[in-house]
């Protein structure tokens, strides 16, 4: 599939969308982005993973829980929900250590600051948010 793909960013303080950010897939798989390869949401620990399209971890199972994160995957600044079908919810940590919750669609990706801290996931049969 030829086209554009989502990186949306979020945002420090509100937990909300800052931007939405479009970044140009290449014409390889229509499954496959970043490294990513489907059926998996990778985590990128750092902007240099993320650049090399370098995973340090990945989950595909679907769950009714979260899932914690691990050493590979906590705190990664990039999140790349490559299924088709299938959301990712992503629990993480604020700046004031208030617990957040954000659901990525399938086939897009999402940029966490510094300032955030993602700690679980949990993926859900259901096409959109």
């Amino acid at each position: 599939m030829k086209g554009t793909r989502k990186l949306a960013a979020i945002g420090a303080t509100t937990a909300a969308i800052a931007a939405a950010l479009t970044v140009a897939a290449p014409p390889a798989s229509a499954d496959t982005y970043n490294g990513c390869v489907w059926p998996r949401v990778c985590f990128y620990l750092t902007s240099s993973d993320w650049n090399a399209g370098a995973p340090n971890a990945a989950f595909q199972d679907v769950t009714s829980y979260y899932q914690n994160l691990g050493s590979r995957s906590r705190g990664a600044d990039y999140v790349w929900n490559s299924r088709n079908d299938d959301r990712a919810y992503l629990r993480y940590l604020d700046s004031s250590g208030s617990t957040r919750y954000y659901c990525l669609p399938p086939n897009e990706g999402v940029y966490f600051p510094s300032s955030l801290t993602v700690t679980g996931i949990r993926i859900d049969t259901a096409p959109s948010c």
